[in-house]
């Protein structure tokens, strides 16, 4: 057992920018109630992976609690909104289906909307199940508003660049320090194995009680220095490999993210204010590098801005999040691929556990493990929900979907998916960051279908089913028709700040 006495935390040493590593400091800087030192240590010479530019709605969490002015954090980032993601081809080529953030329909304390939406469909009473959704509704009429009357459930397109450059800006406000420099050395004690010191190679040395490894895939303090360990996922999510690039704009922006499944992955289409977000997901056993580029540049729309990007990693995760007196955060803890924009929401979640767990006087094996359990249990669900859409595919004769049909899956997936398929069942743990709903639209938006529904969904009269179903579908109709266009709403927000 590690040893954690007598380890006061009074300095904090966050090793690399970005996103990841400013995002740590403003809300440690800005959020921790009682005197912390915070230093972070980055190179302009060294780049970051920067293509995360689609969130998930836990990130405005993250920005009330660090006070950012939604105006200003648009217009800062370049930013539009996000009301969900549309999947095309994934279950056949020409099929395409929305997974939004909005709740579908109404429930009951027994069982989902799913229910009630099944038993109606099977006597010719329903529409199509997103119909009931205000969010899907939006997203497809390409409109988007804030009304008092109905909250809508969303998140944003940013450029993640611009957004780690506004945490910078908060975070030395609030007493971060920054040190430019490159690090050479993770100096570890003789007798415990704990950091003691970054050397940087101009020769500075910086001590810490604590150290943040936002060093992206190098993962120099959490895996070179401590050797940690990584659990390997790739025989469950193959893709290994990306191209990215960006271009201009060539229409308006829709609140919606697009994933475009092809015969060896994916692409990706995210659009900004001033420029669209593409790239392209693979599998190198299945697609050549060459081929995936000029695939990518064959597929996009607009004039590049520049040069494609290659990206490689492993789909995966640190055996261990903090261990020691270091703790991962961003890629440096693993990755899952962006299909679902939880690249960003990884690195809120570690904060925000860390937040909850700061040390008050001095570090506690305790308190470690539950960091470690919370953040690995979270990770397996989203690996569940990310290995959901490749799994249940019906492209049929591609070699690479083939194989992923094939592929055996967690026995946490394969629960869940009997549970749906035999009735309809969603139950969210504590810690799915995926509602019961997202589940429902991606199961049957993938092809899964229950073939049963709650018995509780009996208790109403036909008539009062179909009554239930078109009040529900004429609220989302008039709540979507009283919202504004998504890019004029955009604009108008914009023209707020100074």
């Amino acid at each position: 057992m590690t040893d954690y006495k007598d380890r006061p935390i009074n300095r904090v040493v966050i090793a690399g920018g970005g996103t990841a590593g400013w995002m740590t400091a403003a809300a440690l800087s800005r959020l921790v109630g009682r005197k912390l030192h915070v230093t972070l240590v980055e190179s302009e010479e060294i780049g970051t992976v920067g293509v995360g530019e689609a969130t998930i709605p836990t990130l405005l969490t993250m920005n009330r609690l660090l006070q950012i002015p939604e105006p200003d954090f648009i217009k800062a980032t370049s930013g539009t909104f996000k009301l969900g993601i549309r999947f095309e081809n994934w279950l056949y080529e020409g099929h395409d289906y929305i997974h939004s953030f909005g709740d579908t329909g109404k429930g009951c304390w027994a069982g989902g909307f799913q229910h009630f939406w099944n038993k109606a469909q099977q006597k010719g009473l329903a529409t199509e199940y997103g119909a009931y959704c205000t969010e899907l509704r939006a997203a497809l009429e390409n409109k988007f508003g804030i009304l008092s009357e109905h909250k809508l459930n969303y998140a944003y397109h940013l450029d993640a660049t611009a957004y780690g450059q506004y945490l910078r800006r908060l975070a030395e406000a609030s007493g971060t320090r920054r040190i430019e420099g490159q690090i050479d050395r993770v100096s570890l004690s003789e007798t415990t194995g704990f950091i003691d010191y970054l050397q940087l190679k101009d020769g500075q040395q910086i001590a810490g009680d604590l150290f943040i490894d936002c060093t992206g895939f190098r993962a120099l303090l959490i895996e070179d220095a401590l050797k940690t360990g990584f659990d390997d996922w790739s025989h469950w999510l193959p893709c290994n490999r990306a191209w990215a690039v960006q271009t201009e704009p060539t229409d308006e922006p829709v609140p919606y993210t697009r994933a475009i499944a092809h015969d060896s992955g994916w692409r990706w289409r995210i659009p900004l204010q001033h420029r669209v977000g593409n790239g392209l997901v693979y599998c190198n056993h299945y697609l050549d590098d060459n081929a995936a580029r000029e695939r990518l540049l064959s597929s996009i729309d607009g004039t590049p801005i520049i040069e494609p990007r290659p990206i490689r990693f492993t789909t995966g995760q640190r055996k261990q999040y903090w261990h020691k007196n270091c703790i991962a955060l961003g890629l440096s803890s693993g990755f899952i691929e962006p299909l679902e924009s939880t690249s960003i929401h990884f690195i809120q979640n570690g904060i925000m556990w860390l937040l909850l767990m700061f040390p008050d006087s001095v570090m506690s094996q305790a308190s470690v493990d539950e960091y470690n359990n919370k953040l690995r249990s979270e990770a397996e669900r989203i690996r569940d929900f990310i290995v959901l859409h490749y799994y249940a595919n019906q492209r049929t004769g591609e070699p690479f979907w083939d194989m992923c049909r094939d592929l055996p899956i967690p026995d946490s997936l394969s629960q869940r998916v009997a549970l749906f398929k035999d009735a309809g069942r969603v139950f969210k743990p504590q810690e799915d960051v995926f509602s019961e709903n997202s589940w429902v639209q991606v199961m049957m938006g993938q092809g899964i279908m229950p073939e049963r529904y709650h018995n509780i969904v009996d208790s109403m009269s036909t008539e009062q089913l179909r009554q239930f179903l078109n009040d529900i579908q004429s609220d989302v109709e008039r709540t979507v028709a009283a919202l504004p266009n998504h890019g004029a709403f955009v604009d108008a927000l914009v023209a707020q700040t100074k």
